[in-house]
């Protein structure tokens, strides 16, 4: 969502002010899901009685969540690099370059970026929408299941 208020990157655009702040989300998102993927491997989450049919648009719903959320900010990180920003974790740690500076595939990485984040802010939108329909029409305990 930072994003969409940065001011227009261009060729000479420095990473301060917004870009800087949302570069910081990106690497702080990519630690988080590294620990949401390590924890989910460890622990199996309780079971549930769902249709077939939800079970796997469940399934597919949340594996394309985890894939975007770890996309989005890596393709940011590809374009940063390419545009010899510094890309660090929680300000202090510099993590290495994904491209060469002046990469063009690393420039066009941050179109696939922004796409890719409006289909992550669809699917999210989806996800709290199918959350809420279990919780007041199902009525079938999903929600609370997400949220131990």
């Amino acid at each position: 969502m930072i994003g969409w208020t940065m001011p227009d990157v261009h060729r000479d655009t420095k990473p301060i002010g917004e870009i800087a702040w949302h570069l910081g989300v990106g690497t702080a998102l990519l630690a988080v899901m590294a620990c949401r993927i390590a924890w989910r491997a460890t622990h199996q989450p309780p079971p549930h009685n769902l249709p077939n049919a939800m079970r796997a648009i469940s399934a597919l719903t949340h594996g394309a969540l985890y894939m975007l959320l770890l996309a989005v900010p890596l393709l940011g990180w590809i374009n940063a690099s390419s545009r010899a920003w510094a890309v660090k974790l929680g300000g202090l740690v510099a993590l290495p370059s994904l491209s060469t500076v002046g990469s063009s595939l690393g420039h066009a990485m941050g179109d696939v970026h922004s796409a890719l984040a409006w289909a992550l802010l669809v699917l999210i939108g989806l996800h709290i929408t199918a959350a809420l329909y279990h919780r007041f029409v199902l009525r079938d305990g999903a929600l609370q299941r997400m949220m131990p």
